[in-house]
């Protein structure tokens, strides 16, 4: 049975890339009885019933899977996040690593139009946690052509998902990085104050060596699938302080001697990521229970 991956998903078809070949199939309706949704990145089984159209038998074993954006296979996530237009988040910011580090897929932070800051101490403050913490941030600039180099370092070899807001500059970079894939633009809507959405799809794009994935910015997450003790898990400065707890199990709250708490009053853990961590912790007691 010939093999493939699945590369785009669109209006149903599933465009399923065999060596060279491109195929057009659709799933059988033996997925949607049993509530499955075949995602870009599957490695699939297909039957083809000429040379460009055919149906998807099965589908392999995942090593991960996002919900939004729909897509599996990864091996990383590129958050990209603007300087300015909209205005860089934190909060948002960390939200997205949750979710990421949830999944156990490896975060790399992409900060955009960087050319748009006359004064980007604040900033250069913010990312320099970041990059403390442990993960990479890397800063480009579209419009100067600057970073991008480095951020195609990243890129080779390694199937990623580009993923932020709406309006960042998530098409802009990697037109930028490749000119003649042309993904569609568009500017900050100026009655919204956020980005219009212009990415309708995802879709795997041979890139710098690897595949990545532009997908449709969005602006919201829940944490569906995270309880309250594994919160903490999904912020590293955290997890790796867990241990020196008084408790067992300590959730970084009210117990003694919690060495989380202990390492933000000393400055060791930045305050706005654990003022994050509980309103999270919050947000997620406050989910109602699915039945």
């Amino acid at each position: 049975m010939p093999e493939g991956k699945i590369i785009k998903a669109l209006s149903g078809f599933y465009y399923v890339l065999d060596g060279e070949d491109l195929i057009q199939c659709r799933g059988r309706g033996v997925f949607r009885k049993r509530n499955i949704t075949p995602l870009v990145g599957d490695y699939v089984e297909y039957e083809a019933e000429n040379d460009k159209e055919g149906y998807i038998l099965s589908i392999g074993d995942r090593k991960n899977e996002l919900v939004r954006p729909p897509i599996s296979n990864i091996d990383q996530a590129v958050l990209v996040f603007s300087a300015l237009e909209p205005t860089f988040s934190t909060m948002l910011l960390d939200r997205f690593l949750v979710l990421i580090e949830s999944k156990n897929v490896e975060p790399v932070i992409c900060v955009t139009k960087m050319d748009l800051v006359e004064d980007s101490k604040g900033l250069q403050a913010f990312m320099e946690d970041y990059r403390t913490i442990g993960y990479t941030v890397v800063e480009t600039s579209s419009e100067k052509m600057e970073g991008l180099v480095a951020l195609e370092d990243y890129l080779a070899g390694k199937t990623s998902v580009f993923a932020g807001q709406s309006g960042v500059g998530k098409s802009s970079l990697l037109n930028a990085i490749r000119p003649e894939l042309e993904l569609k633009t568009d500017e900050i809507s100026s009655s919204l104050g956020r980005g219009k959405h212009t990415t309708r799809h995802v879709e795997l794009i041979p890139l710098s060596g690897g595949l990545v994935a532009d997908t449709p910015g969005f602006s919201s997450l829940d944490f569906d699938g995270i309880e309250v003790e594994d919160l903490s898990d999904c912020f590293p400065e955290m997890a790796e302080r867990s241990a020196a707890c008084k408790f067992r199990g300590c959730i970084h709250l009210n117990e003694p001697k919690c060495a989380v708490k202990q390492a933000v009053e000393k400055d060791e853990i930045p305050s706005y990521r654990y003022d994050h961590y509980l309103q999270f912790i919050e947000e997620i007691k406050e989910r109602k229970p699915r039945y």
